[in-house]
């Protein structure tokens, strides 16, 4: 017998009413009783829940009902986990390669019939992107086994272009996914305060033997989503953005990440925002200029003007190419 048909034998044998032992399991698949170890223990590592007694009434058994646990996967199951492997690859998902292997488990134990249907569905979905991981898949796998196991890591990191790499001793809290990017959230030991790193400037990684504990209720996704986009609440300096344009264009700006988080009001034709004047003057200009004259700005007046000098300094910059 192939080894998971042994496997399975014994799971159904443990599914019996009675206790077995592991002298019986041998001589009933007449194996080597070594070998019935060695498989319960398999089982057992694969999460099966093998009750063991011991004394002279001892044997193995199960949890009672486990068997009647939705342990295979009806065909709109499969279809969903194959969707989502497809999803997880181009996220650039660092545990692609486990996440190959158990797909093709599913295939494997799938009959001909559920192929075909299964092959139907997935030539009905693509996901296009841009994004190559493959150079941050190690780096990736090292982030989330000191998050997990809750160690310190040496990093070796690069903030900007402009500026040289430095080494930071950071205690990961969690790991994000958010725009195409991965980051990892903790505590930065050189600038004394909890940091977001984006993970494709992490240039290199090493564990330490320093263990740490998170705060009691951080939320990594409050602290990266409030750094990332600041409240207005009480700030000075805060004026309206209000755009007219045409409906397409508007429903593009009122989704565009940055600025529908500050989306106050929407009409057919028009959007008003509430931002802080540097940040209207600083960013907004080079999110509005693909959008042509498809839009006009209402307010600030000064925007226009400073829509006009960004075009004005990369015209400039052209020509003298």
């Amino acid at each position: 017998m192939p080894k998971i048909d042994n496997i399975l034998a014994i799971l159904w044998m443990l599914n019996s009413n009675d206790k077995i032992t592991a002298k019986q399991i041998s001589e009933r698949l007449e194996m080597n009783i070594r070998t019935v170890y060695r498989y319960i223990d398999t089982l057992t590592t694969s999460g099966v829940p093998i009750i063991s007694e011991s004394g002279h009434n001892g044997g193995y058994s199960l949890l009672k009902n486990f068997i009647e646990a939705p342990l295979f996967f009806d065909f709109e199951e499969q279809t969903s986990l194959f969707h989502a492997a497809v999803f997880a690859e181009e996220a650039g998902y660092y545990g692609g390669e486990a996440l190959n292997r158990a797909i093709s488990k599913l295939s494997n134990y799938s009959n001909q019939e559920q192929k075909t249907k299964i092959n139907q569905r997935l030539t009905s979905l693509e996901v296009i992107s841009q994004l190559n991981s493959l150079t941050m898949e190690p780096i990736l796998k090292e982030v989330e086994q000191a998050v997990t196991d809750g160690y310190a890591v040496n990093i070796r990191y690069l903030k900007n272009s402009k500026e040289q790499s430095t080494y930071r001793l950071i205690d990961p809290y969690r790991m994000i996914y958010w725009n195409k990017r991965w980051y990892v959230i903790g505590f930065c030991h050189l600038r004394n305060e909890i940091r977001s790193f984006r993970v494709d400037r992490i240039e290199s990684i090493m564990q330490t033997e320093n263990t740490f504990k998170q705060p009691e209720n951080f939320s990594a996704r409050d602290f990266f989503m409030e750094n990332l986009l600041p409240t207005i609440e009480g700030k000075e300096g805060i004026i309206p953005l209000v755009i007219n344009g045409d409906p397409w264009a508007l429903d593009d700006i009122c989704h565009h990440w940055f600025l529908g988080h500050y989306l106050q009001e929407r009409t057919s034709n028009q959007v008003r925002f509430l931002l802080e004047k540097d940040m209207i003057l600083t960013y907004v200009p080079h999110l509005l200029l693909p959008y042509g004259k498809s839009i006009q700005i209402i307010e600030p007046a000064n925007l226009k003007q400073k829509l006009i000098e960004v075009l004005s300094e990369f015209i400039k910059f052209h020509q003298k190419g």
